[in-house]
C-alpha cells in the first residue's frame, strides 16, 4: 500500500530517514518527478548533447552546477546525494553496486541532470479514470527495452527503453491524449498492440533511455519526487 505522502519535503524526509524504500510512483501526485542521472563533469557535454537530441526519452529539466547536490530550480533545499530511494552506481560502463545514498561518493567535479518521468502524468491518468496497475499494486512500472536506437552523441548511444500500462485499446487512446499535453514526463504514448495481447510490442505511456557509456564513475538513481512549476 502506497502511503499518502503529498508534499514533495515529505516524501524526500521520508527517504532520507530510511522510511521509504521503494518506488515513488504515486507519491507528492500534484508535482513532478524526475530520474537523475550523475557523471563527471568531462562527461557532461557529451550527455547533455544526448539529451538534446532524445528530447521525448530524456527531456531534460534541470542541470545542476558542477559539485553542486541541490537543484535549485526544481526541488531548492534537497539534496540529491541521499533523497532518492536507491542509487545505482556505473563504472567504467557496467553496473557495479546499488547504494541507499551516494555521499561517500560524491565529488567537486559530478554534474547531476534532472530528466522527467512518467511517473508524472500518473496522477491526470487516475483522475480520467484509467488504471496504473503498478499504483495499484505497489509495484514498479514494467520497462522494456526496444530495438530502437536512440541518437547518439559522443560516447553516449543506446537503445530506447519504454514504461508500460496495460490498457484496453479505448483506454491507451485517451492517454495518449493525456499525456501528449506533458512533454517534460517522457511522455509519447502508442495504443498499439490487440486487446488480449499481454505485452503488446508498442502499447507504453512513457519513454526512458538506456544510455551507455564508458564513463569512469556514474552514480544513476530510480525516481526523485520533485516541487513542480
Amino acid at each position: 500500500m502506497i502511503p499518502a505522502m503529498e508534499a514533495p519535503g515529505d516524501v524526500r524526509a521520508a527517504i532520507r530517514s530510511g522510511g521509504w524504500t521503494g518506488p515513488t510512483a504515486g507519491l507528492a501526485p500534484a508535482h513532478v518527478q524526475a530520474n537523475l542521472v550523475v557523471l563527471p563533469e568531462a562527461d557532461a557535454f557529451d550527455f547533455l548533447r544526448f539529451c538534446l537530441r532524445n528530447p521525448k526519452p530524456c527531456p531534460l529539466l534541470e542541470v545542476c552546477e558542477p559539485g553542486s547536490p541541490e537543484p535549485v530550480e526544481y526541488a531548492p533545499g534537497a539534496d540529491l546525494r541521499t533523497d532518492l530511494p536507491a542509487y545505482r552506481v556505473w563504472r567504467h560502463g557496467e553496473l557495479a553496486e546499488e547504494r541507499p545514498d551516494v555521499r561517500e561518493l560524491w565529488r567537486e567535479d559530478l554534474v547531476a541532470f534532472l530528466i522527467g518521468c512518467s511517473f508524472t502524468f500518473e496522477r491526470a491518468l487516475l483522475a480520467a479514470g484509467l488504471p496504473v496497475r503498478h499504483v495499484e499494486q505497489g509495484v514498479n512500472v514494467p520497462m522494456y527495452r526496444t530495438s530502437r536506437a536512440c541518437a547518439p552523441a559522443g560516447r553516449f548511444s543506446g537503445p530506447l527503453v519504454v514504461s508500460m500500462r496495460p490498457m484496453t485499446p479505448p483506454q491507451a487512446l485517451l492517454a495518449a491524449e493525456i499525456t501528449a499535453a506533458r512533454p517534460l514526463s517522457c511522455a509519447q504514448t502508442s495504443a498499439s498492440g490487440r486487446t488480449g495481447d499481454p505485452v503488446p510490442p508498442r502499447s507504453f505511456s512513457g519513454r526512458h533511455t538506456n544510455a551507455n557509456s564508458r564513463t569512469p564513475s556514474a552514480a544513476r538513481a530510480s525516481r526523485l519526487s520533485d516541487s513542480t512549476m
